[in-house]
């Protein structure tokens, strides 16, 4: 532990991270199995870069830059492929004999062992973040299945085979996927992976009349990657409609599936939806990361005031606590931040869900299946008997399923839930609209928050720039917060795929039920007077929470006019 507890000294001393970082990031490291450096990665409190070189100058080793450097051909064939990636290794230099490698963890020793007997060779260690070490091995020694998606749609444009009897071929279930594999096995798993290198969170394969787009959701905005001919559609659809276990024949309906694959280290599930449209069937493909759940109330983007206010209402014994926003905007990564915080072994904590996305060590997780009338309604009645502390319900999307989650909160228990409207106020309306009476709603629900998500700058290549005048008229800011305002701009690099912008996080409108808006909720006030109310009590409206992140340099000005519109009070 002594080791660790080094590079961490030498990051505070530095200024990159805080001890309650350190003390969240070693609690985390803990549960989870992993280290302390790749968890500080993970958390976002340091990057990949920060961590190594901290690490290098605790050990005294060197810290190589690999994106600016090509190692010689003659260097690179000292290691077999295999070995490097296996590893996590790259050679960087030969000395009399004496090989020096780059690795990522300075204190695996059994690696270095293995390596130096599987070389022949003394082995000397330089250091780099894993991420950079993948990337560097890419580079030097080729795609990491031996070819690009770009070959692969170009061998099938230049050939004149047809692809559309390959369904009886294409069944191969679950099986690796090499270089003599049907080469429509390889083209799907290629897009897969690819779409996970680029961080992406959904595949769009969409047909129209003379060509197959592809296109990758990545940071929340749609990329369109190929165009591939219109013939491999059939192939296409075939592949995923076996790996998802779909009806292949059919055509006409809409299907949902699920598949399950590995990419590298990383185990996936694949939400499948094929929907038919005037071309052909239109499939998407959402790809949920395990990882991406794996997240502490911190890294979601609060505020400190609203994260104070949060941390409160989550460990109230009962009560309801609302987040709403459109699809998409990362209700169910914040509500699944909560259960993290709150899963300890002396809760029962049961979801329902529809469908289950990810998979929550130590909670109880219902399925809500329509088809044998297992609907949100009667799991939560039978909940109540299973005597929960914390209960989620994945949607109140109906009247039944309000009055049930206000019955289990007014019986003492602490209930999570999402709901689809704009913002935070609408929502009070929303349920009385839904036919839940007003005196209920004023008495159950304890806050509303809605959110939305805006891209990130990337860390790397981020640098200061002043927004031009008309955006900052639009904006509002008082000349005092201009003054101290440190507005950033991704120029573009390797590390964000040349967007400027490199994950995303949160902007948040925290509303907490107090009397006055009890009372306005009670006698059925419309929304715009429970808006001003919660304004006069200190809430932050997302567009104000987006601009003061906009100002900090966490994110752009067109980001948050993008996601968030200007009410009249801001």
């Amino acid at each position: 532990m002594a080791a660790t507890r080094d590079f961490t000294e030498i990051l505070i001393r530095q200024g990159v991270i805080s001890p309650e970082q350190i003390a969240e990031a070693e609690q985390m490291a803990t549960g989870s199995g992993a280290s302390v450096a790749d968890t500080l990665i993970s958390l976002e409190y340091a990057t990949g870069e920060e961590v190594m070189r901290a690490m290098a100058q605790q050990h005294g080793k060197e810290y190589v830059e690999l994106s600016d450097i090509m190692i010689p051909p003659s260097i690179v064939e000292l290691v077999p492929e295999p070995v490097a990636r296996e590893n996590a290794i790259l050679p960087l230099s030969e000395d009399d004999g004496q090989l020096t490698v780059i690795v990522s963890d300075p204190l695996d020793y059994d690696t270095l062992d293995k390596l130096r007997f599987i070389l022949n060779r003394r082995i000397e260690t330089a250091l780099a973040p894993r991420g950079s070490i993948l990337e560097a091995i890419n580079r030097h020694y080729g795609q990491t299945v031996g070819e690009s998606n770009d070959s692969m749609l170009q061998e099938f444009t230049d050939t004149a085979i047809d692809f559309t009897e390959m369904e009886d071929d294409a069944d191969t279930g679950d099986e690796e996927v090499d270089e003599a594999s049907a080469p429509i096995v390889r083209l799907v798993h290629l897009l897969i992976t690819e779409a996970v290198q680029l961080r992406a969170s959904d595949i769009h394969v969409e047909p129209f009349e003379d060509r197959v787009r592809v296109r990758y959701r990545i940071d929340g905005v749609l990329v369109e990657r190929d165009n591939a001919p219109r013939r491999l559609l059939g192939a296409i659809l075939s592949r995923i409609k076996i790996l998802a276990r779909l009806d292949i024949a059919e055509r006409r309906r809409t299907q949902d599936g699920r598949i399950k694959v590995t990419v590298g280290e990383k185990e996936l599930d694949l939400r499948v939806s094929v929907i038919p449209t005037s071309h052909g069937q239109s499939v998407v493909m959402r790809l949920l990361d395990k990882d991406n759940i794996k997240v502490g109330l911190r890294q979601l983007g609060f505020a400190e005031a609203d994260f104070q206010t949060f941390q409160g209402l989550i460990r109230r014994p009962n009560g309801i606590v609302l987040v709403t926003g459109p699809t998409g905007s990362g209700k169910t990564t914040s509500l699944y931040a909560a259960l993290n915080e709150l899963n300890t072994p002396d809760k029962k904590i049961i979801t329902a869900e529809d469908p289950v996305e990810y998979y929550l060590a130590g909670v109880n997780q219902v399925e809500i299946r329509h088809s044998i009338g297992l609907d949100f309604a009667r799991v939560i009645r039978s909940m109540l008997r299973q005597a929960p502390n914390i209960i989620l319900v994945g949607e109140m999307r109906d009247l039944e399923t309000a009055q049930m989650g206000i019955q289990a909160s007014l019986t003492g228990h602490l209930v999570f839930s999402t709901l689809h409207t704009n913002d935070a106020p609408s929502a009070v309306t929303r349920l009385i609209d839904m036919g839940v009476p007003s005196y209920l709603v004023s008495s159950s629900v304890s806050a509303i928050m809605a959110q939305r998500l805006v891209r990130v700058v990337c860390r790397k290549c981020k640098q200061p720039y002043t927004p031009n005048e008309s955006s900052l008229r639009a904006a509002g800011y008082t000349d005092e917060q201009l003054k101290s305002a440190t507005f950033m701009k991704g120029r573009g690099c390797g590390e964000c795929g040349g967007g400027g912008f490199r994950g995303r996080l949160a902007i948040f409108e925290l509303m907490v039920m107090s009397s006055k808006i009890r009372e306005l909720t009670f006698a059925n006030a419309p929304t715009d007077h429970i808006r001003k109310a919660a304004l006069s009590e200190g809430m932050t409206t997302l567009y104000q929470d987006g601009l003061e992140k906009a100002r900090r340099g966490i994110t752009t000005l067109d980001e948050v006019f993008r996601v968030a519109k200007q009410s009249e009070e801001d």
